[in-house]
């Protein structure tokens, strides 16, 4: 288990955060309640899938009607299964408390969306003729992970760890935790979902985007934890 060690002061909750995890848990519950073949639909329907998004046969009124630029947003939302959801989530409220207590929560859902679509979006681009859905947070995720270094650079995480029956409590920089992060989204890219595809160059595009809209924002956030 992981715990941020913070010893500044509590400002609200982190509501969006909390909202962000409960919008995928439910998302993912409704889409496991679904038959196969209707759940491959709306995978398809509401993932980000390339070769719709650049269509360029279609005209651009329809595609709006479709709302075929929101997908890029809804598909961040959707999961493949229990390890694709558990670890995005998990990262997520382990950088994401943090950086929403900076940030305030309106930015921070700002950076999540934008993020996340813009990193969907580069993905897209890398497989512009693909036909198979690019979904789940992993790009908005690595956008949060990126302002995190942005905003802490030097930043140490507690960790517990069971050691017998005792809880031992370490420190450790949480760009160990990062590479961790890292590792696993390689692994996940090799192994990959039940449905769907995992991009490498989202992850990447989320990571420098996170850090680009933090070091863009450090007037704003500087001015909000002033007041």
């Amino acid at each position: 288990m992981f715990v941020r060690v913070d010893t500044r002061h509590r400002a609200h909750p982190p509501w969006a955060t909390i909202l962000i995890i409960l919008v995928c848990v439910l998302v993912f519950l409704w889409l496991a309640s679904a038959a196969p073949d209707e759940r491959v639909q709306l995978l398809r329907r509401w993932g980000t899938v390339p070769a719709t998004l650049f269509d360029t046969s279609v005209p651009w009124l329809r595609q709006l009607i479709e709302l075929r630029p929101l997908r890029l947003v809804t598909s961040l939302f959707i999961h493949a299964d229990w390890m694709h959801l558990t670890g995005n989530l998990l990262f997520l409220m382990i950088f994401g408390l943090s950086a929403e207590r900076t940030l305030g929560a309106y930015r921070f859902l700002t950076l999540f969306l934008l993020g996340g679509a813009l990193a969907n979006l580069v993905g897209a681009l890398t497989l512009a003729s693909a036909n198979v859905p690019i979904i789940g947070s992993s790009g908005a995720v690595s956008a949060i992970v990126g302002a995190y270094v942005e905003l802490f650079p030097r930043a140490r995480l507690g960790l517990v760890l069971p050691l017998g029956l005792f809880l031992e409590f370490v420190r450790i920089p949480a760009s160990l935790l990062i590479g961790f992060w890292i590792v696993l989204q390689l692994l996940f890219t090799y192994v990959g979902p039940a449905f769907g595809t995992v991009v490498w160059w989202t992850h990447i595009a989320g990571f420098a985007i996170g850090i680009a809209l933090a070091w863009m924002s450090r007037g704003a956030i500087a001015r909000r934890l002033r007041n």
